[in-house]
């Protein structure tokens, strides 16, 4: 058994890792957004495609693998409805920006048709592997996998982990923790503890209340899918879903949340927040959303296109900036968080004061990572979906109590014996 990346080792994003046996699987085929847009190395010769979550640097190049093969996709449904949005609209921005699309609605169809949707706990027979899902809990659908290799004395439980969150979250449970021969693990916060949750909230709420009790606009970047739905359910409980303008497709990822609520948490609050709110449909909306003393939640989460840029040079006085996520090296998000500045059409503009809320992460923080391979008592750990630092420091930590670690490469082929 051998394992070979392709993206998504020692770096975050373009999550691409083949596991060659008797058939050759590979879990996820992102991409890394960081200025420009990295792509897995190559393009291999699979038997299957399994996607753990609609994140594009997880699903951003799958169909790519459908160019010159015909494979099955294992994943859940909210995964499919989800990244099909995503993939989707990659294509309108790539054809927006006059830029050579890297695959085409065909092979997005091929991606969609040869689909295969698992719920949690059913398991899916595929050569002399079974496939079974666990839930996650980074966002909807998002999947822990197990690959189990069942050939008499040569079982073997591989389990990938995709993102997980081990910590509940509004909308979403713990993470399932997954016995394992094999753990393949992200590694984002290996370094970092994530502070408590409660206080985190308490602080970007008050805050948000501070700016509209002064007739500010709270803008509040978000990813479509996940982040989103996440601050709406925040905002919902605290009563300020009344003051609250969504704009961008945040409406349709939540439309795909709600119609499957057995894979959230609180898909009732979540209703109610969406009836609340005010969803933005045209451009000449999104004055009333700036008139003051309002709330505009919007896409895109690193500030990289999408609506939130018509709306960052149109802030007025007393507004503000409200990161939640993770802002990528080289994104408009990273540069407002050093320099506070953007680029809006190529000029370095000042805009409103940020405030950085990154810890509403929906990653497991450096005691549940090591946590979760504690419990999952591997034999084999690999360490992956972090940066160099994070990547190499687990794997060493790991090393000094016992396992058997890696910290691979991009490139990388790690075999390990049966």
């Amino acid at each position: 058994m051998q394992f070979k990346f392709y993206g998504g080792a020692q770096e975050v994003g373009r999550s691409a890792i083949m596991l060659k046996d008797d058939r050759s699987l590979i879990f996820d085929f992102g991409i890394k957004i960081d200025g420009t847009i990295d792509y897995p190395t190559s393009i291999p010769k699979i038997d299957a495609f399994i996607l753990s979550h609609a994140h594009l640097d997880h699903s951003g190049f799958g169909p790519a693998l459908y160019e010159e093969q015909v494979i099955p996709t294992f994943g859940t449904t909210p995964t499919l409805r989800l990244s099909n949005l995503l993939l989707d609209d990659s294509i309108k921005i790539a054809k927006k920006q006059h830029l050579k699309p890297r695959f085409h609605r065909r092979q997005l169809g091929e991606f969609v048709n040869k689909y295969i949707s698992l719920d949690y706990h059913s398991k899916a027979h595929f050569g002399n592997f079974d496939i079974e899902f666990f839930d996650a809990g980074h966002i909807s659908g998002s999947s822990i996998t197990l690959v189990e290799r069942a050939l008499g004395k040569d079982h073997k439980r591989v389990v990938y982990t995709g993102d997980f969150k081990l910590q509940p979250q509004g909308l979403h449970k713990g993470a399932e923790v997954v016995k394992s021969d094999v753990l393949i693990i992200e590694s984002t916060y290996a370094r970092k503890e994530h502070p408590d949750r409660k206080k985190t909230v308490k602080e970007f709420v008050d805050k948000i209340k501070e700016t509209i009790e002064n007739r500010g606009t709270a803008l509040v970047p978000a990813f479509a899918v996940g982040r989103s739905q996440e601050l709406m359910l925040i905002l919902h409980q605290h009563n300020l879903s009344q003051y609250t303008y969504i704009d961008g497709m945040a409406k349709d990822a939540t439309s795909i949340v709600l119609n499957n609520p057995n894979f959230i948490s609180n898909a009732d609050s979540l209703t109610k927040a969406s009836h609340e709110a005010v969803w933005v449909g045209e451009k000449s909306e999104r004055k009333d959303a700036l008139s003051g003393g309002n709330i505009v939640l919007t896409t895109s989460g690193m500030l990289n296109g999408g609506p939130v840029m018509d709306y960052i040079t149109k802030l007025g006085k007393n507004s503000h900036v409200f990161l939640t996520g993770y802002q990528q090296e080289g994104t408009n998000g990273r540069m407002l968080i050093e320099t506070g500045m953007v680029n809006v059409n190529g000029v370095k503009t000042k805009v409103a004061a940020p405030h950085s809320f990154h810890d509403f992460s929906a990653h497991a923080g450096r005691s549940d990572l090591f946590e979760y391979v504690k419990k999952s008592s591997p034999k084999s750990v690999i360490c992956v979906h972090g940066d160099q630092d994070n990547a190499k420091s687990f794997a060493e930590s790991l090393k000094l109590e016992g396992y058997d670690a890696y910290a691979p490469k991009v490139g990388d082929v790690i075999k390990l014996p049966d």
